[in-house]
């Protein structure tokens, strides 16, 4: 299977092309992200020294009052990071281009995980809480698209992180689940994996009590986080990388699988096609002739 990518590979790539440019060059790009997300790199009031990204977020709000997104930004991006970001937007940073830094591939990498840092504040957040005891704080609730959400909870032993998600088709249930069995039968040969959880069409009881959804196209995967799983920077970034990508990275699968299916159907149907033309049966035209030699065709 594929892993998504955790950063925009058009943002790195664009800013990594203008951080090396031997001049100042004007730019004004948008770029569109999963869930809704919108990236937009400028030259504030037109002048080509700076370089400014910003990035909309429809859920920002739920990561900075339950996350703490603004202060764990300012950790990682410092003076980069604008008091007041662009109108319309939720974060803003800017680079000068005179005074860059040398590893310039470096910046561009870190500027492109924009979307990523800001859904790592909600998990640094609770990483920190459990490992303090847990149960201090109440559930992190985090409306990241419309009809779904993400649930982060401490305990004492565990961090659980819950997504709600919503399949469009009958067939996206059913494929959805099978991708679900596959994590669990992943678990009996990877004992240190976090535990997975699926359940359909009604939350799990640790929501008890919320707004959550109810129906037949709506699923919920839990993930059972032990401290294991983020027992130092390096394990808790790569926990972050794969957790905060698991809804795009589950439907973008199934996409592919409902792809893969229909491309085999109409290969196999043009195989049945050729062999009914080979069995059927040739027409054979005899030739008439009169009594006096001559051939006709009968209309």
């Amino acid at each position: 299977m594929i892993l998504l990518e955790t950063r925009n590979r058009i943002i790195e790539e664009v800013l990594f092309h203008r951080f090396n440019s031997p001049k100042p060059e004007g730019i004004d790009i948008t770029v569109a992200d999963f869930d809704g997300v919108l990236f937009h790199i400028s030259n504030p009031d037109g002048d080509k020294t700076k370089i400014r990204v910003s990035i909309s977020l429809k859920f920002y709000d739920d990561l900075k009052e339950q996350g703490g997104a603004d202060e764990f930004l300012k950790s990682i991006y410092g003076e980069y990071l604008l008091e007041s970001a662009e109108s319309s937007y939720d974060i803003s940073i800017q680079y000068q281009y005179d005074s860059l830094p040398e590893d310039k591939a470096a910046l561009a990498k870190n500027a492109a995980m924009l979307k990523r840092n800001c859904f790592a504040a909600v998990f640094h957040l609770y990483f920190d809480l459990q490992a303090k005891g847990g149960g201090q704080q109440t559930t992190a609730i985090v409306h990241y698209r419309d009809q779904e959400t993400m649930y982060v909870s401490a305990h004492k032993d565990r961090v659980t992180v819950i997504f709600s998600t919503v399949f469009t088709d009958d067939d996206d249930i059913i494929i959805g689940k099978v991708f679900m069995q596959e994590f669990k039968e992943g678990r009996r040969g990877s004992q240190t994996a976090p535990q997975v959880l699926f359940s359909h069409a009604e939350p799990p009881t640790e929501l008890s009590g919320t707004d959550a959804l109810t129906g037949n196209n709506v699923g919920y995967i839990t993930f059972v986080l032990f401290p294991r799983h983020f027992k130092d920077a390096t394990t808790r970034d790569k926990t972050i990388d794969l957790i905060h990508t698991f809804r795009d990275y589950l439907h973008y699968h199934i996409k592919c699988s409902k792809a893969y299916l229909h491309s085999r159907m109409r290969a196999r149907t043009n195989t049945l096609l050729k062999v009914l033309n080979r069995a059927r049966p040739e027409v054979k035209t005899t030739e008439k002739k009169t009594i006096s030699g001559r051939t006709f065709a009968r209309k």
